[in-house]
């Protein structure tokens, strides 16, 4: 059964939200996710809200390295209350969500998975990525390691896409894919970072 998007989902969507023009869908943080989640079904809430949960195994250090990488533009941790009241503050958001939709259904089949048999080969892209700094590594590995493949996979690549000197080869973009396919993404998904292969 495919996944309820073909495109990118969970708390690496929301992470796209932050860009430089974010603010016109709200004043705050908490606003500008409120207005894309009110546009969604249900679906989209709880693989936000499941990512959420899951990235409550981070500490608060750990989850702010990887919402900035994860994102173009994200406002002050200071005023977020820092990582990990932040993801507290997006699960919430799901729950609110949720709440207005009584009949929302459960995430099931692929969306369901955690991607652990990709454990391996998500660790090695990852390490890869030399373009990225050492500490967003090793967040991304501790995410791997300690949330899920699953999830740190599609921040990766939403890290690949934000970090202004990523490159690459066209077997990691191959690699990549596999990955995708192997964690039963839609064809949309891994495609965003396509213009990061080097050109011959």
């Amino acid at each position: 059964m495919p996944r309820f998007t073909e495109f990118d989902f969970g708390v690496s969507w929301v992470m796209g939200f932050f860009h430089q023009d974010g603010t016109h869908y709200g004043d705050t943080a908490a606003e500008i996710v409120a207005n894309h989640l009110a546009g969604w079904h249900g679906e989209a809430a709880l693989a936000v809200r499941r990512d959420a949960q899951v990235l409550g195994n981070l500490p608060s250090e750990t989850l702010e390295v990887l919402w900035n990488a994860g994102a173009e533009y994200m406002p002050s941790f200071e005023r977020l209350g820092g990582g990990a009241q932040w993801t507290r503050t997006v699960a919430e958001l799901c729950e609110a969500r949720l709440s207005a939709e009584a009949d929302a259904h459960p995430l099931t089949g692929a969306d369901t998975e955690d991607g652990m048999a990709c454990l391996d080969a998500v660790v090695a892209e990852i390490e890869g990525a030399q373009f990225l700094a050492a500490e967003v590594r090793t967040a991304l590995t501790d995410c791997a390691r300690r949330c899920t493949p699953d999830v740190a996979f599609r921040v990766l690549l939403r890290a690949i896409k934000c970090a202004p000197d990523a490159s690459l080869s066209s077997e990691q973009y191959t690699r990549l894919e596999a990955v995708g396919s192997a964690l039963g993404y839609g064809e949309y998904l891994v495609d965003y970072v396509r213009y990061r292969v080097e050109r011959p």
